[in-house]
């Protein structure tokens, strides 16, 4: 007989800590309280620009600051009332029950979390990448050097967000099990501290946050150690109440290709991109903003979104199999009405499938 002990549940009440779980703890407190899901968003999109005076807040930090060197800022037909500085997975969803955020980008892993919770929102932009996006970078003096070293380690874990997934897909890769590590729950912004302190032995960081740790580390040991793990979902996604306003998704249809077009101008743009982003927005030199911007790719926006759905049900899957969230079918969390709009905003090169 199979022994089943409380690790999935545990799994769950983590996240919940992590995306502003006392909202549920004073549900319990009251039998009453009952949470309304919205609506399903349906029929057709509002055609043309949004209606005088509509209004989002849009959690894109990239976009605020491509948009106006790129000569696109007058082209966004709607007022953006704030740019919030979020872009963890569990503090957008709690953005999105707050109604304190219109639209946001993430990785892939948080609109399955928002599911698990109860908030309704929709992917309505995807692209894609096929190069790994984040290393393990390993705590001061530490011995890893191989993700097979894992095994009997404490390893950053922020199941809420991309670098929980890439977790997961390196432990699957190097034949561990989950079991056979120490898998720390903490919200991403908290890895370079753990990392220092030796509260963990690995987490995964992406840049520019992995150059500035290294370069202060390295000299004590601290290492990159490089996966085959792709993270292949950004996503544009939104809240369901926002998509049945027919004024605010008419302003998310209109942004999504500018949020597409930036991220090309910021391609074709390097040394303007790395002083604007990595040098004045992110604090790294620009010797070091340029050798990030050496190790991208060019930005690719897939004209069909199938794959994208079968990614996301895979990482579904490899979430529950960890007991992190239920089991779940993410065809609906994809609002293909919006499907395609990014690819046709930008050229041919930065498309994929057409």
């Amino acid at each position: 007989m199979t022994r089943h002990d409380d690790r999935p549940a545990l799994a769950r009440r983590s996240f919940l800590a992590l995306a502003g779980g006392a909202v549920f703890g004073l549900a319990a407190c009251s039998p009453q309280t009952k949470f309304v899901a919205a609506p399903e968003p349906a029929g057709a999109l509002p055609t043309g620009d949004p209606p005088p005076g509509t209004r989002l807040t849009v959690a894109v930090r990239t976009a605020r600051l491509q948009l106006k060197p790129a000569g696109l800022e007058k082209e966004l037909p709607f007022t953006v009332t704030e740019w919030p500085n979020l872009s963890a997975g569990p503090d957008i969803i709690q953005g999105f029950r707050a109604k304190s955020i219109d639209l946001a980008t993430n990785a892939g892993i948080p609109p399955i979390q928002a599911e698990a919770i109860g908030v309704r929102a929709k992917i309505v932009g995807v692209q894609v990448r096929r190069y790994p996006l984040y290393t393990f970078a390993t705590a001061p003096g530490s011995s890893v050097t191989r993700a097979e070293d894992f095994r009997g380690k404490k390893i950053g874990f922020s199941q809420g967000q991309a670098q929980g997934v890439v977790v997961l897909r390196a432990l699957k890769e190097a034949g561990l099990k989950n079991s056979d590590v120490e898998l720390v729950a903490l919200p991403s912004t908290q890895f370079l501290t753990a990392l220092q302190s030796e509260q963990v032995d690995v987490a995964p960081l992406g840049e520019p946050t992995l150059t500035k740790y290294l370069d202060q580390y390295a000299k004590d040991g601290a290492r990159g150690v490089r996966t085959k793990v792709v993270d292949l979902l950004t996503v544009l996604w939104a809240p369901n109440e926002v998509l049945n306003d027919p004024a605010k998704a008419a302003a998310v249809r209109s942004f999504i290709p500018l949020w597409a077009r930036g991220q090309v101008w910021a391609w074709e743009n390097p040394d303007e991109w790395i002083d604007t982003y990595y040098v004045k927005d992110q604090g790294v030199s620009k010797e070091d903003g340029r050798r990030i911007v050496e190790s991208l790719h060019k930005p690719q926006f897939p004209v069909s979104w199938d794959e994208a759905l079968a990614w996301e049900q895979e990482t579904a899957d490899l979430m529950a199999e960890g007991g992190f969230v239920p089991e779940q079918k993410v065809a609906h969390l994809f609002d293909r009405r919006f499907e395609g709009l990014a690819a046709e905003a930008v050229a041919a090169e930065y498309r994929e499938g057409s």
